[in-house]
């Protein structure tokens, strides 16, 4: 199987604005070729575009505004994940030889109509992503003696550490008092417990090993990848304090790569609402169960960077469809040592964790220097 790395990246804020989704697109792709000017888009042989979007044929759309012209070109949607299984289906064209070099770009409008999975009947009338995480809430607090303080210091933690990240939505820290006292959506969720939808785009180069060496002095390779869905139906899950998805992909993911758990670094984790933090540390091993809590209070606590340093979704914001694309690109600056003020010290093995409608779906990257 060919070595695929990670040659180049471009990111755009995070905003509420409302340009188009070909303009969001755009903007991030865009930024990569000028960061990066040795990359030869003559020799991209795939387009893949990440979105919940709507709007039609996206993939030639960006091809024909960058001034590419593409073997392969197609968009993919996977709602919350779409980002990180379309990274996996470039890399999946370059170690199978099909192409040698792939652009995946991700754009998501604050108005997606991809936050709402209206296919699940068994959801009735709680089918907005509101209500699974009220679920969780609930279950996870009972089984594990949490409370709404506890929960709290995950939003306060990643709105902290998003003031480092000039791309985050957040502008502002909070404090446990803020969180408890913000909306009251339900009764187990509280308007600070969630991400935000947003408008933004993030964009990534992947080639095969011969082309990554011949781009950049400092390629980040992609060494594991998991992959698991176990439903569509929420009804499904194994538990609503666990995630079933998360821990397969992940097991998947590391096995790939020769790894355990013990030797990430740096990790990207997919905390859609607080809740989902703990529940996936702990479902993918870097706790045990029901001490998810303790881990994110220490990591607050000490200022370490080590779970989502970017702000995660709470902090940075959740455009759907460039979600896992941007976490993926802050694993490679984090690898590259080019993260600035939320810089972990000296990664060398990190981790992305991206899934979908309650974890339903799950997608886990293994990234190395």
């Amino acid at each position: 199987m060919n070595k695929v790395g990670i040659v180049g990246y471009g990111n755009t804020p995070f905003t509420k604005d409302e340009d188009k989704i070909e303009s969001i697109l755009h903007k991030s792709a865009n930024q990569l070729f000028k960061k990066n000017p040795e990359i030869d888009k003559k020799q991209i042989d795939a387009v893949l575009v990440s979105t919940n979007n709507n709007s039609k044929y996206l993939s030639p759309i960006l091809s024909e505004m960058v001034g590419i012209q593409p073997k392969i070109a197609h968009s993919i949607e996977s709602l919350c994940n779409s980002g990180t299984n379309s990274i996996v289906s470039a890399f999946s064209y370059i170690s199978s030889g099909l192409a040698n070099m792939v652009l995946v770009s991700g754009a998501e409008r604050f108005d997606s109509p991809g936050q709402i999975l209206e296919w699940d009947n068994s959801r009735g009338e709680f089918k907005h992503p509101i209500f699974w995480a009220s679920i969780f809430s609930k279950s996870y607090k009972q089984k594990f003696n949490v409370s709404e303080e506890d929960l709290a210091i995950v939003s306060v933690k990643n709105h902290k550490q998003a003031q480092k990240n000039p791309n985050a939505l957040s502008k502002k820290t909070y404090s446990v008092e803020d969180v408890i006292n913000s909306k009251k959506l339900t009764e187990d969720l509280r308007l600070l417990d969630c991400s935000r939808p947003c408008s933004g785009g993030a964009s990534i180069v992947l080639a095969s090993e011969e082309i990554s060496k011949k781009i950049t002095d400092t390629p980040i390779w992609i060494s594991g990848i998991g992959q698991k869905t176990t439903s569509a139906g929420f009804t499904k899950n194994e538990s609503l304090f666990s995630m079933n998805s998360s821990k397969q992909a992940s097991e998947s993911a590391l096995k790939m790569a020769n790894k355990n758990i013990s030797q990430v670094d740096v990790a990207e984790i997919h905390d859609a609402f607080s809740v989902c933090e703990p529940m996936a540390l702990e479902s993918m091993g870097f706790t045990n169960q029901g001490e998810g809590m303790s881990l994110v209070k220490n990591l607050h606590e000490t200022n370490n960077f080590k779970i989502n340093s970017r702000g995660g979704l709470i902090g940075c914001g959740h455009p759907l469809g460039a979600t896992g694309i941007s976490q993926t690109i802050e694993i490679v600056q984090q690898l590259q040592q080019s993260a600035e003020g939320r810089q972990v010290d000296k990664p060398e093995i990190g981790l992305v964790h991206n899934m979908s409608a309650a974890a339903t779906s799950s997608t886990v990257l293994v990234l190395e220097k």
